[in-house]
């Protein structure tokens, strides 16, 4: 019988070479791989919470929309990689190297980058707060967001709550960024009943309310 862990796409790999693949989509939460090899590997729309890839080489790999919350990332090599609408969140980055790696809208959250190499507040493509941003909504939003989390699948993705039981309003202003509030608060109110799938990261909210 499968675990739970291999139905979400787990890897626990030592020593391997994985190159030129395609992760698209994958939910590598709690993954934990040392050493390995991913050089050209698609990880577009990947949720790596929880996550440790530590001495991993990601040479020229590309993270469109990944989500690395709680990541440990130590040592790993992100040469040539490309982030773009990527979010760390309380990742963990001693020694690993972005040279010559290229961000497009990336956003460092409660992460110390000062430890990484080739990768400083000057980057270009990136946006670094030091805590969850303070951000006003109104009621009417905040009661829509509370509203979808009752859906079971918003509920397991963690893209509207943080770990104290907050809401992650750095994820909100990300929505805002795209959307206007009208249409946020009716798409919220659809995915009730609409959202009938796993998901891992924000951008399949966005998604399913472009596709409204």
């Amino acid at each position: 019988m499968a675990t739970n862990r291999s139905v979400i796409g787990n890897f626990n790999y030592n020593n391997i070479e994985k190159k030129d693949k395609n992760f698209m989509y994958k939910n590598l939460e709690r993954s934990n791989c040392y050493n390995c090899d991913f050089s050209g590997s698609i990880f577009d729309f990947v949720s790596f919470r929880g996550a440790h890839f530590k001495s991993t080489n990601f040479f020229k790999c590309s993270f469109k929309y990944a989500e690395f919350v709680g990541t440990n990332l130590r040592d790993s090599d992100f040469k040539n990689a490309v982030f773009e609408n990527a979010i760390f969140d309380s990742a963990k980055l001693e020694n690993a190297n972005f040279k010559d790696a290229k961000f497009i809208n990336t956003i460092f959250l409660s992460t110390d980058i000062s430890k990484a190499k080739k990768l400083d507040v000057n980057t270009t493509g990136i946006k670094i707060f030091e805590e969850m941003p303070k951000l006003e909504i109104s009621e009417e939003l905040r009661s829509a967001i509370l509203t979808a989390m009752e859906n079971k699948y918003v509920a397991k993705a963690r893209v509207f709550d943080t770990k104290d039981g907050g809401l992650n309003t750095l994820n909100i202003m990300l929505l805002l960024e795209n959307f206007n509030e009208e249409t946020i608060i009716t798409g919220l109110k659809l995915i009730v009943t609409k959202l009938d799938r796993e998901f891992y990261t924000l951008s399949y909210i966005i998604k399913f309310l472009k596709n409204m």
